[in-house]
């Protein structure tokens, strides 16, 4: 493929930027790759693994001369990342985000966007339970999408950042913020926190010893929570800036939850066959709709294959 960015800086070396590294090197999209990290161990790794041509040990130092600025830092660390870097961008540039909600990182990196430079919001639905620099893989956006919510962007800026997305092999889609964060809280934010909840109910009933949670995990515990393994510093951010969306998405829920438990507790057979019935077409419409897989074990393949 042509190259699309001439050079790309990726501001926080973790398993979204370490992915888009190695799927830009693989498909020739970016002339050379920059990276920053706060820690020399994790520039080591990207060097080492090839994601980056070179490392910064400032942020603004890795987007100097960058024709296009990836923030892939936790929302959190957003505006003061956007405080580092506003005084080294190159006039046309093109700032980008990955981060998992879009109302507050507009908020947080908007105002430090100085003129002549372009900001793009973005958040790429994929990514796996494990985080760092040696967790990214560069086929992890294959099939996946890719959100933009370009604001007042120029439409240039936003269809050349479409093509490094559609490049990677994602699926682009554009919304407003605030659209996307009530959608991410339905999809993505609100599960994650039950997965979590769950584990820590599993924790509160000492009946069920941690050898018993562990060696039965085969059972639904184990795909249920898989996501629970996630960034606890990535989620905090979430939930915290997200935390309207989510709360409504979540009261929504209790009350599903509660209806279930009266079913139950009444006996209610057909109620809950009827349920479980709309619930998992649902389910299945995701596998057609190529986000997931029918496979058992969701298409992972086993360590050892014998």
């Amino acid at each position: 493929m042509a190259v699309i960015y001439d050079r790309v800086a990726l501001i926080g070396l973790g398993l979204i930027a370490s992915s888009m590294g190695h799927a830009m090197k693989k498909w020739g999209l970016a002339g050379s790759v920059a990276g920053y990290a706060k820690t020399e161990a994790t520039r080591e790794v990207a060097l080492e693994l090839g994601f980056c041509d070179e490392v910064f040990v400032t942020a603004g130092e890795a987007v100097q001369g960058a024709d296009l600025v990836i923030l892939a830092v936790p929302v959190g660390a957003m505006a003061q990342v956007s405080k580092e870097i506003r005084h080294h961008l190159k006039p046309g540039a093109t700032i980008t985000d990955v981060g998992s909600v879009k109302q507050a990182v507009v908020q947080a990196v908007g105002p430090h966007v100085p003129d002549g430079v372009d900001f793009v919001p973005g958040h790429p639905l994929a990514g796996t339970e494990h985080s760092g620099p040696r967790s990214g893989f560069a086929t992890l956006f294959k099939n996946r999408f890719t959100l933009l919510t370009p604001g007042d962007a120029r439409p240039e800026a936003v269809a050349r950042l479409r093509a490094l997305w559609e490049g990677m092999g994602a699926l682009v889609e554009e919304m407003e913020a605030d659209h996307h964060d009530l959608v991410l809280a339905v999809t993505s934010h609100t599960p994650h926190l039950i997965a979590y909840t769950m584990v820590g109910v599993a924790d509160h009933l000492r009946r069920v010893t941690e050898s018993e949670v562990i060696k039965y995990s085969a059972a639904g515990f184990r795909d249920f929570t898989r996501i629970a393994a996630s960034d606890p510093t990535m989620w905090r951010d979430v939930f915290l800036t997200n935390k309207e969306a989510t709360l409504d998405v979540l009261g929504r829920f209790t009350e599903e939850l509660f209806a279930l438990q009266r079913a139950i507790r009444m006996g209610d057979g057909d109620e809950l066959f009827n349920y479980f019935t709309r619930t998992r077409a649902i389910r299945r419409g995701i596998i057609e709709a190529g986000q997931d897989t029918a496979a058992p074990d969701f298409g992972r393949v086993a360590a050892d294959p014998t």
